[in-house]
């Protein structure tokens, strides 16, 4: 880290322990009031560095209606008196100076003497690792990490294209698989969940993980999205170079890493972001604005400057330091409208008059923007549940700039669709064909996650109609549909076997369901959907485009069969998929299409391999010109009970 010059050190007094230094130029300070300055975590929180000849750590906090700052910890025996830092004299609000023999891992917090004379004890917003919760101080920290992925990193513009097939593993690290099943005072460490964790992603075939929330967060029933800690992974599992090495592991593999990124909203536990200087410092003041009721929390003041280069700043501190390939932005739907969960008379008009919050929406563009810039191989996604326009369009073309957007109204559809007794699905084919009336306004992404499976909600397998086997079979056929629709796909852990409990933050996996066959051979069948989709460019190439799709038969209502073409580049790649929604066998089915006179079965969810039946299988398949002038054969194929087939 590169010093101030000597003679630009000030001395108050040299019996004080803490000397007067600082990283900020007026440039700096400028920018982060402006809202501009996007590389905060180089100059705000704890830095290691020498002054003097003297090692020891520079502290600097913004806490702008302060009457005294001070850093206290077990060094100190917690006086706030002993370490007071200097306010700049510029009205900044920002607090800093240097601490000399100050120890990396060293424990501290701020000591803020706030408005109204409050006094507050804070940990440090920009910190890198925390203690473990309970315990909720910082530790000064340095990073310090060789990195290995330069293979991942040179390539990884077209592994993180659009063009490229995106199937993503949804992992909640504490519960994915602990030390003790049942104990939740139980984790494994980024490295021992490194060990376990990236060959079970490799072996089936997911190309990114996206990991539920782990920037440092105090309470686990939360599941990581009531922060404290936005520039810090959770000490949990271990330090911050631990997890670069996780991340390392999987980019090894060439698996990218998506992390959850909550600017939404955040808790109001003491030593948090919450009335951080005896006022709404980061929060807005007004709670019409700053408060949501759904979540007990309090929503950002994205007016500020300072706050939204605090935000933009975290956000690019994860892919500047961490090197991910992909940040999640949950809940946008509440940062972006004013009237979010709050009836008539809760909540005040834009001065437009519209319920969206523009700041909020300028903040939202700036942020994708600014990634998209700076790293122009990875995605911004959006997890946006409502019908707000162009959320997945570049903001010079009206968008909000993000790459991908959540496709929340498909995963409703399609559970609604799949959780009716076949009988009635003839009926209801709308709900199931809708999806692609819309798909193309947005670069979408096809969600089965954590949320579907909570609170009441039943596991993805007893959503299923019918019996055991029509459930698995159902199951099947929905993953297949998923899988073959355009689009990114995500499904969460545990999914891919047919967990039968509700997920458990408390608890691990229901690991031990594998040694039976019909979970066993379901996770077999996710994982050659997942080599399928990644090695057929027809399911893929144009997954954003409507010339990768073509609707094939939809005039079979009574019989609840559809059929649909992949397309990729060339023609010789295409795919036709057919479904088949009810517990009937249909043999000498015809569909009728384009192309060549050769066609062959490549996937059958009725496969024993799968826990089918295995007796409706194609090993041939009977093709016949009928219109040689339009080049439309008929294709003759048998169709298994709640099954799907896939030709090529």
């Amino acid at each position: 880290m590169k010093n101030i010059p000597y003679e630009d050190i000030h001395f108050v007094d040299s019996a004080k322990p803490v000397w007067n230094y600082s990283l900020f130029t007026e440039e700096d300070v400028t920018n982060y009031q402006n809202g501009s300055h996007y590389s905060l975590y180089n100059k705000f929180g704890s830095h290691a560095t020498e002054v003097l000849n003297t090692a020891g750590f520079y502290f600097s906090v913004w806490a702008p209606n302060a009457t005294a700052v001070s850093v206290i910890g077990h060094f100190n025996n917690w006086d706030k008196n002993a370490h007071l830092l200097f306010v700049r004299l510029d009205s900044s609000g920002i607090w800093e100076g240097f601490i000399p023999n100050i120890a990396k891992g060293t424990e501290y917090k701020y000591h803020i003497t706030g408005f109204q004379g409050v006094n507050l004890h804070k940990g440090d917003p920009y910190a890198n690792y925390w203690e473990q919760r309970p315990n909720t101080a910082s530790k000064t920290w340095q990073l310090n990490y060789d990195w290995k992925d330069g293979q991942w990193m040179e390539k990884r513009k077209k592994n993180n294209s659009l063009k490229s097939p995106w199937s993503i593993y949804e992992v909640h690290l504490a519960s994915w698989m602990r030390p003790d099943k049942n104990d939740e005072e139980t984790y494994n460490s980024y490295k021992e969940i490194s060990k376990r964790l990236v060959p079970y992603v490799k072996e089936m075939g997911f190309t990114h993980v996206e990991l539920m929330p782990v920037m440092e967060f105090p309470y686990d029933g939360s599941w990581g999205y009531q922060g404290a800690g936005y520039f810090a992974p959770t000490s949990r599992f271990g330090t911050p170079e631990d997890f670069m090495e996780m991340i390392d592991a999987f980019h090894n593999e060439d698996i990218g890493v998506i992390l959850d990124w909550v600017p939404s909203h955040f808790p109001y536990d003491a030593h948090g972001l919450f009335m951080f200087d005896g006022t709404h410092t980061y929060e807005y003041a007004d709670m019409r604005k700053g408060f949501h009721q759904d979540w007990n929390s309090y929503i950002f003041n994205y007016d500020r400057g300072e706050v939204k280069s605090f935000l933009i700043s975290s956000a690019r501190f994860w892919f500047d330091k961490f090197h991910i390939d992909g940040i999640r932005v949950d809940a946008v739907n509440s940062i972006l409208r004013l009237d979010y969960s709050r009836k008539e008379g809760e909540w005040e008009p834009n001065k437009f008059g519209g319920n969206g919050n523009l700041e909020a929406i300028a903040f939202i563009k700036e942020f994708n923007e600014t990634i998209y810039r700076d790293f122009p191989d990875v995605q911004t996604i959006a997890e946006e549940a409502s019908d707000w326009p162009n959320v997945s369009k570049p903001t010079h073309a009206g968008g909000l700039g993000f790459g991908m957007k959540w496709m929340m109204g498909w995963m409703h559809d399609t559970l609604n669709y799949f959780k009716m007794d076949p009988l009635f699905r003839k009926d209801h084919q709308n709900k199931f064909t809708f999806s692609m009336m819309y798909f193309y306004d947005e670069n979408f992404m096809l969600p089965l996650s954590h949320d579907e499976i909570v609170h009441g909600k039943s596991p993805m397998i007893y959503k299923m109609p019918g019996d055991d086997w029509q459930k698995f079979a159902n199951l099947r056929l929905l993953y297949t549909y998923m899988y073959t629709h355009p689009g990114a796909k995500l499904l969460f852990m545990g999914n891919e076997f047919g967990q039968t409990s509700e997920w458990n933050y408390k608890s691990e996996l229901e690991w031990q369901l594998l040694q039976f066959d019909s979970h066993k051979k379901l996770q077999e069948c996710v994982k050659d959907l997942n080599h399928l989709y990644k090695n057929e460019p027809a399911l893929y190439e144009h997954q954003f485009d409507p010339k990768g799709f073509e609707w094939i038969d939809l005039n079979h209502r009574d019989e609840s069969v559809i059929c649909y073409r992949r397309k990729g580049k060339r023609s010789n790649n295409d795919m036709l998929i057919i479904l088949n929604m009810t517990p009937v066998v249909r043999n000498d089915w015809k569909v009728y299409a384009t192309g060549k006179p050769h066609w062959k079965e490549v996937y059958n969810s009725d496969d024993k391999k799968y826990w089918g039946t295995g007796d409706v299988l194609n090993p041939s398949v009977e093709v016949k010109l009928v219109d040689k002038k339009s080049r439309v054969f008929e294709i003759n194929i048998h169709l298994p009970a709640l099954g799907s087939v896939i030709l090529k």
